[in-house]
C-alpha cells in the first residue's frame, strides 16, 4: 500500500557550526532506556504527483537543512559510552551528521486514516519512519536520534511521520524544532524564523543547578545497570484499534460544574482536569476490577517557564532538552467505578497538581526521588497522557494550512491517552485498545457526557 520513493539525509546549510557536544542531564537520562516518541501529523492538501515531487519535496529538504543550522542535536547523535565507569551518554554533532529522511507515496485510505471511529493500528505504521540502526565506534555505541517521513497520499493529502528518541527533547522543544521548519518551509528561508524567534532561539545549554553534577551521577548509576537496547518504532502487529473521541467545550462546562457542584471547595479546575479525570474513569469503568487494588495517572508538567525548588531563575521557556515535573496520583479502582467517580478522580488529580506542580516550593524538588517512587507503583494499572494541547502539533503550517489530524502512534502500549485542540474550544482525545476494549470505553465515554 505505501512505496518508499527515496531515501535520503539532510545535513544542516552552510553556516552551521563545526561541532557540538552536550552532555546529557537527569532529565534526559530518564528517557534512555525507552521507545522512541511516534507522531503522524495529517495536511489536508491535495496535490499531484509532479507537484508534491517536483516542487514540495525539494522546498521541504532545503527547509529542513535550514532548520537543522539552528538545531545540531536533532542533526547529531546520541553517543553511549562503552565504558559506562568512565564516561557518561552525550549528543554529538560533527560536521557531517544528517537526519534521515524517507519519501514515500501511499494508497492507503485517507478519510479513513484521519477519522474519529475506531481503525486497525498497523495500517498506520506504513507512515512511520524506519529508525536507523545502532552503530558502534571504538568508545561508544551510536543512536540515531530522529528520522522522519514524508508521505503522498494522493488527491487528499500529506503524512509527517516523526520518530524521537525522547532523550533528545520533550514535546515543547520537539515541535520548537517541527515549527521552524514549517515556517521556513513556508517561507522559502530562515530569515522569518530568525526575526520571529529573535531571542528566542533554542538554547543547549545543558541545566545547571547546584545539585546537577550529584543528580546526575545518581541517575547514571541508575541508568547504566541497565543494557541498552536498539529501539523498537515498529512494534508489529500491534494487536490495538485506534480511535478519537470528541470533548465538546460544552461538555468540559458542563463537567467542570459536576466537579464544582460536589466540591464547592475544590480550586484550579482546569480543562486538563476535566479532561484527565473523565477519561481515566471512563477508561477504569470499562476495564473492570484491576489485578492490583490501586490504579495510577502519571501527570507530566512543562517544567520551564515556571518558578520550582530547582532552578533560580527558572528554565528559560526556549531551552531545547527535557525539564518535565511529574506528579502521581493513586487511587483505589473501586473509588473510581464508583458512580461519582469521576469527581473522586478529579479531586485526586487537582490535589497532586496544587501540593506537586503549582506549588513552587515543590516543583522539580529533589529530582533523584523518583528513582526511589516509581518501583512503588509496579504492578499497578496505569494511566498517563502523552502530548498537551499546549504543545499541539497540528499548529505547525507548512504553506499548506494547520494539520487535520495528529495521531499519536506511541499509545500503542500500556493505557495512554493523547490530548489535542480541535477548534472552539472542543478537545479531541486519542486511544489505543484492543478491539473488545475500545468497544467498552466508547460505550462508557458517551454515556458520562450525555448524562447533562
Amino acid at each position: 500500500m505505501t512505496t518508499v520513493i527515496e531515501t535520503c539525509r539532510i545535513p544542516p546549510s552552510q553556516g552551521a557550526a563545526a561541532e557540538l557536544f552536550l552532555p546529557l542531564s537527569f532529565y534526559d537520562m530518564t528517557w534512555l532506556h525507552f521507545n522512541h516518541t511516534r507522531r503522524l501529523v495529517f495536511y489536508n492538501h491535495p496535490c499531484s504527483e509532479a507537484e508534491f515531487s517536483n516542487t514540495i519535496v525539494p522546498n521541504l529538504k532545503h527547509s529542513l537543512s535550514l532548520a537543522l543550522k539552528h538545531y545540531l542535536p536533532v542533526a547529531g547523535n546520541l553517543l553511549y559510552p562503552s565504558d559506562t565507569d568512565t564516561d557518561k551518554p552525550a549528543f554529538r554533532y560533527i560536521s557531517g551528521d544528517s537526519v534521515p529522511l524517507t519519501i514515500a507515496v501511499s494508497g492507503l485510505d485517507y478519510n479513513e486514516l484521519v477519522a474519529n471511529h475506531a481503525r486497525e493500528a498497523d495500517q498506520f505504521y506504513d507512515l512511520l519512519p524506519r529508525t536507523p540502526a545502532m552503530s558502534e565506534e571504538e568508545n561508544y555505541k551510536i543512536i540515531p536520534p530522529i528520522s522522519l517521513q514524508v508521505t503522498h497520499l494522493p488527491g487528499r493529502g500529506i503524512c509527517l511521520g516523526l520518530s524521537n528518541h525522547h532523550s533528545l527533547g520533550d514535546d515543547r522543544s520537539i515541535l520548537g524544532f517541527i515549527k521552524a521548519w514549517a515556517v521556513i518551509n513556508k517561507s522559502g528561508n530562515d530569515e522569518a524564523f530568525d526575526s520571529r524567534n529573535g531571542e528566542s532561539l533554542p538554547i543547549f545549554e545543558r541545566l545547571i543547578c547546584k545539585d546537577s553534577s550529584r543528580v546526575d551521577g545518581i541517575y547514571w548509576e541508575a541508568m547504566k545497570k541497565r543494557p541498552l537496547k536498539p529501539p523498537a518504532t515498529h512494534p508489529l502487529p500491534t494487536n490495538r484499534v485506534r480511535a478519537s473521541f470528541i470533548l465538546r467545550h460544552s461538555d468540559i462546562i458542563m463537567l467542570k460544574n459536576r466537579i464544582l457542584s460536589a466540591k464547592p471547595n475544590i480550586d484550579r479546575v482546569s480543562t486538563f482536569v476535566v479532561a484527565a479525570a473523565y477519561v481515566w474513569t471512563a477508561l477504569e469503568k470499562s476495564l473492570g476490577p484491576a489485578e492490583n487494588e490501586d490504579v495510577v495517572y502519571y501527570i507530566a508538567a512543562d517544567g520551564t517557564g515556571r518558578p520550582n525548588a530547582l532552578f533560580d531563575p527558572p528554565v528559560p521557556v526556549n531551552y531545547f532538552g527535557n525539564c518535565l515535573g511529574s506528579g502521581r496520583v493513586r487511587v483505589k479502582h473501586r473509588r473510581l467505578a464508583a458512580e461519582d467517580g469521576f469527581v473522586a478522580a478529579a479531586e485526586a488529580i487537582v490535589d497532586e497538581i496544587k501540593t506537586k506542580i503549582y506549588n513552587g516550593d515543590e516543583f522539580l524538588k529533589s529530582p533523584e526521588n523518583l528513582l526511589t517512587e516509581m518501583p512503588k507503583y509496579k504492578g499497578m494499572r496505569a494511566m498517563a497522557m502523552t502530548g498537551s494541547p499546549k504543545f499541539d502539533y497540528a499548529e505547525a503550517d507548512f504553506g499548506w494550512g494547520e494539520a487535520e489530524k495528529v495521531e499519536v502512534l506511541s499509545l500503542d502500549g500500556g493505557y495512554s491517552m493523547s490530548l489535542s485542540n480541535s477548534g472552539d474550544g472542543d478537545l479531541v482525545v486519542g486511544m489505543s485498545l484492543t478491539k473488545e476494549e475500545m468497544e467498552a470505553f466508547a460505550s462508557m465515554f458517551a454515556t458520562g457526557v450525555k448524562v447533562k
